[in-house]
């Protein structure tokens, strides 16, 4: 899936922005964020801004507004349906998502909305806590905005400074290629063992 929307977008830039506006909503709407792959999508695009086959200005805009919607919709779900969400899937099947919700939103209060930006299955479900919380609309947005002006761009400079260091190397141009994507690769993998790593960590109790 990944390599089949990076190749597409990499192929028909036009549709970089729409593209990565519905990645980055995925990424952050709480009944959709398990089944978008959003952060290596990312930082597989950026890897194709340096080279000039994307312009960073669609990709950025894209992930900004998809990502400030996507924690807009998951509040006002929140603030409209209260713990009745709590009721519908995902979180009938994995209910310990709105446990840590709730556990890192009564820890940090409403810099959660920010902070919680940056940390892989709450990015999701803490704009949800938010609404349910009845935390206010306009601290909400500051800190919904604010956070997807930083997170957007964390995320696709990786991407673009491993391109910029393999367009360096004087290598063939198939060989470059092939080492972008295994450097994407490693950093996506990467990414995914932390996550899993955790996962086994609370699993077992440490």
């Amino acid at each position: 899936m990944i390599h089949q929307i990076v190749a597409f977008i990499g192929q028909h830039a036009i549709w970089a922005g729409p593209i990565m506006f519905v990645v980055s909503f995925g990424e952050s709407f709480a009944f959709a964020s398990l089944l978008f792959p959003g952060t290596a999508i990312m930082i597989a695009a950026g890897a194709l801004v340096p080279s000039g086959t994307l312009e960073v200005w669609p990709l950025l805009i894209g992930c900004i507004t998809g990502a400030t919607s996507g924690d807009a919709v998951s509040y006002w779900l929140g603030r409209r349906y209260g713990h009745l969400v709590e009721r519908v899937w995902p979180f009938t099947r994995h209910p310990e998502l709105l446990t840590r919700g709730y556990a890192f939103f009564g820890r940090h209060g409403g810099k959660s909305v920010f902070i919680g930006r940056f940390f892989g299955p709450l990015r999701a479900v803490i704009p949800l806590v938010a609404g349910i919380s009845k935390m206010r609309p306009m601290r909400f947005w500051i800190a919904n905005v604010s956070s997807a002006f930083v997170w957007a761009p964390a995320l696709l400079l990786p991407g673009a400074l491993i391109a910029l260091f393999v367009h360096t190397l004087h290598i063939a141009r198939d060989l470059k290629w092939l080492l972008l994507a295994a450097l994407v690769a490693l950093i996506v993998g990467a990414i995914w063992a932390v996550k899993k790593s955790r996962i086994f960590r609370r699993r077992i109790g440490l």
